[in-house]
C-alpha cells in the first residue's frame, strides 16, 4: 500500500508542473532558525503557557541561531522577478551547517552560497554565510541592460549560559540593478538605468531560559544607501517582561501576564526631486493578561503607541510636525473543543512604521524620493477555526474585517520632466513608483493546511483574498484580490533524494499608466494621458527542485522556475525571467 502511495506521490510531482508556471527565486534558508516579522499575515500570539525547554545543554547539542529579518507572508517562494531573489534546492531537513555550493543556468545565471560555523570554548559559536546570485536579464526581450545582481555576507556568534541564550548577527546586502521596466517611451540602447541599494544590519537577541519577569530582549539597526544618495538610518529595541503560570483554581486555569516595551527610530533623506526627508520616533506599551485552561483561553490586552514625527521637502512651506499618542484594542480567545476543532477569534490593531527599506523589499523600482508615512490598523476583528486531525492533517481558516488609515501601496509614476528629450535619468521614463496612502476598509479571508500522508511526504496549500474599500481611490493599485500557493516536499532512497515543487497563483491587479506621444512645434514637449484603470494580469507560477546526496560530503541539484516560460509581469512594464534551469554541486564538511 505504501508502495502505491508514493507512487502517486512522484505522478502529483509530475503532473502539478503541468499546471503552475514560474516562480520567484527563492532565499537560501540556511540552517539557524530565524526570527520573522510577518507582514502581510500577522502571527496571533498568546500568553498561554509554553515550554522554553532551553536546558543549556540540550542547546549545545542542538544549536539554534537567531536572527531578525523579514520574511515573505505567504510563502518563502515569490515571483520570478529580473532582480534576482535567491535560490536554493534545498528541502531536506537535516542540518548542515558547513557547506559551499556552486550552480549554474540560463540567462547567465550563476549562485554561490558558503556556510562556516565552528564551536570555540565556553559554548560560543561563530560562523559566517555568503550567497551570491547574478543574472543577464532579458537580452532579447530589452534592448537596454536588464541584468542584476546580489549578494548578502553575513557573520553571526552564539552563545549559551546558565540562564539564557544570546545572538548577535551583522549583514551586509548589495543589489545592483535597473530599472528595465520601460513600455512607454523608447529610449536608447545605451541609456543609463542603474540603481544600486547597500544595507548594513546589526541585530542582537537575548532570550531567557524562563518566563520569570524579563523573558527576551531584541535589537535591531539598519543603515541604508542607494545610487542616488538616499540615506536611511533605523534602529529598535524591543523588552518583553512576563509572569506565567499563576495557578488561579484547582482545576486548571491559569493566568499569564505579559508586558512589551518597545523603542524605535528611523531617520530618512532622499537627494534627488523633492528631496522629501521623515524622522520618526515611536515609544510603544503592550501590555496583556491570559486565562487558559488545556488549549482554550482569554486574553484581554491593549497597545499603547506615542509617536514623533517629522516630514519636509522642498514643495512644502514649513516641516510637518506630529506628536499623536495611539490606543488600539487587544483581545483574543480560543474555545478548544478538541485537537481538531478550535474556535478562536479577537481583535487587534497597531501602528506600523513604513521604511524606505520595507518599501525596497516591496518594490525594487521606486523612485529614490518617498513620502513616508505610517499605517495605522484602528481595529481588525476576526475569527477562524483550526485544528490537527491524527497528527496527519492540519488545518486553519479565518475571515477578518478591518478599519486602516493611510493604506499603503504603489502608483505608477509619470514622466517628471515633460521635455521632449531622451537624455534624462534612468527613473525618468513613467518606470518607476511611488508609495501614496488612502484610508479605508480591509475584508481578508485565508486558509492553510498541511498533510502528511507519509513520513516522507508532505503537501501543503494556502489561499488569500484580500479586499479593500478605499475613501478616495476607486481600486488600489498592484494589489492582486486572490493569491495563493501550494506545495509538496518528498524524500527518496533513504533520504538521499529531495524532490520539491511549489506553485503560487495570483489574480490580476489594477495599475494606473501613461501613454505618452510628442506634440508642440518648434519645440516639442512630451504630453501623457494617464489610464488609472489598467491592468497587470494574474499568473500561475511553478518551481521544481532535486538534490540527490551521492556522498555524505557531496550532492548534485537542480532547479527548475517557471517550467512554462510564461514572461507575465510583476508591475507594469517589469516582465519576468523565462524557463530557467540550475544546476550545481553542493560540498559539506
Amino acid at each position: 500500500m505504501n508502495k502505491r502511495i508514493q507512487i502517486l506521490s512522484i505522478l502529483f510531482l509530475g503532473f502539478s508542473s503541468v499546471a503552475f508556471s514560474q516562480i520567484k527565486e527563492e532565499k537560501l534558508i540556511l540552517n539557524k532558525k530565524r526570527e520573522p516579522e510577518v507582514k502581510k499575515i500577522e502571527k496571533k500570539k498568546t500568553s498561554v503557557v509554553t515550554e522554553k525547554n532551553y536546558p543549556p545543554e540540550e542547546k549545545s547539542a542542538n544549536p539554534v541561531k537567531y536572527t531578525i529579518t523579514d520574511v515573505p507572508a505567504v510563502s518563502d517562494f515569490k515571483t520570478s522577478t529580473i532582480q534576482g531573489q535567491d535560490v536554493t534546492p534545498k528541502f531536506d531537513g537535516t542540518a548542515q551547517n558547513n557547506y559551499f555550493q556552486l550552480g549554474m543556468g540560463n540567462y547567465g545565471k550563476i549562485l554561490a552560497d558558503a556556510n562556516i560555523s565552528t564551536t570555540l570554548e565556553n559554548k560560543l559559536e561563530v560562523g559566517a554565510d555568503v550567497h551570491v546570485l547574478s543574472t543577464n536579464g532579458l537580452k532579447k526581450v530589452y534592448p537596454w541592460d536588464s541584468k542584476q545582481s546580489s549578494a548578502t555576507l553575513g557573520a553571526f556568534l552564539n552563545s549559551y549560559g546558565e540562564k539564557g541564550k544570546i545572538n548577535v548577527n551583522a549583514e551586509y546586502g548589495l543589489n545592483n540593478y535597473n530599472y528595465y521596466g520601460i513600455y512607454a517611451v523608447n529610449p536608447s540602447a545605451g541609456v543609463d538605468l542603474q540603481q544600486k541599494v547597500n544595507q548594513f544590519k546589526v541585530n542582537g537577541y537575548y532570550d531567557f531560559y524562563s518566563n520569570e519577569i524579563l523573558n527576551d530582549v531584541r535589537v535591531k539597526s539598519s543603515f541604508l544607501s542607494d545610487h542616488f544618495d538616499a540615506k536611511e538610518n533605523q534602529a529598535s529595541i524591543l523588552a518583553n517582561l512576563s509572569k506565567h503560570a499563576v495557578k488561579l483554581s484547582d482545576n486548571g486555569i491559569v493566568m499569564n501576564a505579559d508586558l512589551g516595551v518597545g523603542l524605535e527610530t528611523v531617520k530618512t533623506d532622499f537627494a534627488i526631486r523633492d528631496k522629501n526627508s521623515a524622522t520618526f520616533f515611536n515609544a510603544s506599551l503592550a501590555p496583556k493578561v491570559t486565562f487558559a485552561k488545556g488549549e482554550s483561553y482569554l486574553m484581554l490586552g491593549s497597545s499603547f503607541n506615542f509617536l514623533n514625527a517629522r516630514n519636509s521637502n522642498l514643495i512644502l512651506a514649513e516641516e510637518l510636525k506630529n506628536n499623536k499618542t495611539y490606543w488600539f484594542p487587544q483581545a483574543e480567545f480560543q474555545v478548544a473543543a478538541s485537537k481538531e476543532f478550535k474556535f478562536y477569534g479577537g481583535v487587534d490593531g497597531g501602528l506600523k512604521l513604513n521604511t524606505y527599506a520595507e518599501l525596497l523589499q516591496e518594490n525594487p523600482f521606486l523612485v529614490s524620493d518617498q513620502m513616508l508615512r505610517p499605517t495605522e490598523t484602528q481595529y481588525h476583528f476576526y475569527a477562524g477555526l483550526r485544528g490537527d486531525i491524527d497528527e496527519t492533517f492540519k488545518y486553519d481558516v479565518s475571515a477578518g474585517f478591518g478599519k486602516m488609515k493611510n493604506i499603503m501601496f504603489f502608483k505608477g509614476n509619470n514622466l517628471f520632466s515633460n521635455e521632449f528629450t531622451l537624455d534624462r535619468p534612468g527613473y525618468d521614463f513613467a518606470n518607476t513608483f511611488s508609495a501614496i496612502y488612502d484610508d479605508g476598509n480591509v475584508s481578508d479571508i485565508k486558509g492553510s493546511l498541511q498533510y502528511f500522508p507519509l513520513e516522507n511526504l508532505v503537501l501543503d496549500a494556502d489561499v488569500r483574498f484580500l479586499k479593500y474599500d478605499l475613501k478616495n481611490y476607486e481600486n488600489i493599485y498592484n494589489v492582486p484580490l486572490v493569491t495563493g500557493s501550494i506545495g509538496a516536499k518528498y524524500t527518496m532512497f533513504e533520504k538521499k533524494m529531495s524532490l520539491g515543487f511549489k506553485g503560487i497563483f495570483a489574480t490580476d491587479r489594477t495599475t494606473n499608466s501613461y501613454m505618452l506621444e510628442g506634440v508642440g512645434s518648434p519645440s516639442m514637449v512630451f504630453q501623457s494621458t494617464e489610464d488609472t484603470n489598467d491592468k497587470v494580469g494574474g499568473y500561475a507560477d511553478l518551481n521544481l527542485s532535486a538534490e540527490y546526496k551521492i556522498h555524505k560530503n557531496f550532492s548534485i541539484f537542480a532547479l527548475g522556475n517557471n517550467l512554462l516560460s510564461s514572461k507575465y509581469q510583476t508591475y507594469k512594464g517589469y516582465k519576468v525571467l523565462g524557463a530557467q534551469v540550475v544546476g550545481g554541486i553542493k560540498i559539506t564538511f
